[in-house]
Parts: C-alpha cells; structure tokens; sequence
C-alpha cells in the first residue's frame, strides 16, 4: 500500500463525511486538483502553507484505490514531484484520519497515520 496525504480544517473533512466526497479544499478548487503530499514532503507543506493553523487532519490515503489516470506526479515545489488528483476524493480510499496540531514551537512534524 503506498500512502499519500492530505492536510485538512476540521471543517472541511465534516462536510467530505457528510457528503461522501472530497471535493478539494478552496486552493484545490481554484487549482484544478486536489493537492497531496508524500510522507517524506507533509511536514514542508505543513510548515509552509498551514503556519499557525489550528483544528487540522492529517488524511492518509491509499493511492492503489485512486483512479491511476486521474492521480499524477506533477513538478511542483523545488523541482519535487507532488501528487495531484484530478477530481474528487472517494472516501472508500481514506485508510487513517489524525489530529495534525504544530508542536510548542509551531512547528509540523510528520508522524504516520497508520491504517
């Protein structure tokens, strides 16, 4: 299983629950795609774009039940490949979903969500 993850507010994996669905977040909207990170890259992203956030999930998902058309490795941030999903996130493909709070010193570091 290879796991790729996704950084949400409370909020907005409540309504992903409700309906069923992932849809994206605003940037992932207003981007085309649903932006994810590998283990190695979730705490960068975390430090970089969530900085001082509060109420965040750490969503694991197993790439093997996504769409292989629809999942692609895109250069992104310093040259890295960053997964991106073109379209909505079933949730039958979510295998872990954890609370993602800063340390004391407001920093992300990235612990596994297991299965």
């Amino acid at each position: 299983m290879a796991l790729i993850y996704k950084i949400v507010s409370k909020d907005e994996w409540k309504k992903a629950e409700d309906s069923g669905v992932f849809s994206g977040a605003a940037v992932d909207i207003t981007d085309g795609f649903i932006h994810f990170s590998t283990a190695e890259q979730v705490a960068e992203t975390a430090n970089k774009h969530f900085k001082g956030q509060t109420g965040l999930l750490l969503i694991a998902v197993d790439e093997d039940e996504l769409d292989e058309e629809a999942l692609r490795y895109e250069v992104s941030r310093g040259g890295a490949f960053f997964p991106h999903l073109y379209g909505n996130l079933s949730l039958e493909a979510v295998v872990g979903v954890s609370p993602f709070e800063a340390d004391e010193n407001g920093l992300f570091e990235f612990s596994e969500v297991l299965p």
